[in-house]
This record gives structure tokens, C-alpha cells and sequence, in this order.
């Protein structure tokens, strides 16, 4: 399983941004998908999940009201829609995926997924 993230970049406080994730390599369906994000010299958070078949979601409380995060099942893909960023949601971002067999409130724990893309830089200047 390969996941493909992208749709980082540099902008203001206040700005939008629009990070995807697509997934394939992989018939199969996962439970879930979500996003983490790592600042340097900080462990992983959890950022957002979504389970894939219900469209069940969840966020941080950090960016809860702020960040959306949907999936396109026909696409394989996750979106995680950033409104209103802030400099302190600066960090490399990761879209994270299982094997389908996550147990329900495992889902805001990075060990509980078993692939990831590739980070996505996020830069916002205040």
C-alpha cells in the first residue's frame, strides 16, 4: 500500500489550504485514514481521522471548527480541507492508513495505523 500525499505550501495566517492523500497498491479498504502532524523534536499528533465506510469523523481539539477532512471512496483519496491557519499549525503533515482492522478508539494513536505517506510540509507566517 502506497499512500500519496500533497497540497502543502507556504501562506498566511488566516489562509486556506487543501492537503490530499491518495491511496492505493491495495484492493482492500481500511477502516480508517487520517492526518498527523510533526514539528521538529515533537512526537506525531493526531490531527484528523475519518472512517472510511461510514464517513465517521474526528479531530483534535487544536483544530476542531478550523480543518475538515473527507474521502472520495471512488478515488481512494482523503482530503484534509485547512480554513483559518495558524502559524502554530506549522509542521510536516502525514496521511496515515490501516490495514482495515484499527479498533474503534484506536483511531487518534499514530501505532494504530500501519501505512503512511510521505509529509507535506505546511508553512504558515504570521
Amino acid at each position: 500500500v502506497q499512500l500519496q500525499a500533497s497540497g502543502g505550501g507556504l501562506v498566511q495566517a488566516g489562509d486556506s489550504l487543501r492537503l490530499s492523500c491518495t491511496r492505493s497498491g491495495s484492493t482492500s479498504s481500511p477502516r480508517f485514514m487520517g492526518w498527523f502532524r510533526q514539528t521538529p523534536g515533537n512526537d506525531r499528533e493526531f490531527v484528523a481521522t475519518i472512517e472510511w465506510s461510514s464517513g465517521y469523523t474526528s479531530y483534535a481539539d487544536s483544530v476542531k471548527g478550523r480543518f475538515t477532512i473527507t474521502r472520495e471512496k471512488v478515488k481512494n483519496t482523503v482530503y484534509l480541507q485547512m480554513n483559518s491557519l495558524k502559524p502554530e499549525d506549522t509542521a510536516t503533515y502525514y496521511c496515515a492508513a490501516d490495514k482495515g482492522t484499527l479498533i474503534h478508539s484506536r483511531e487518534y494513536y499514530d501505532s494504530g495505523y500501519d501505512y503512511w505517506g510521505l509529509g507535506t510540509q505546511v508553512t504558515v507566517s504570521s
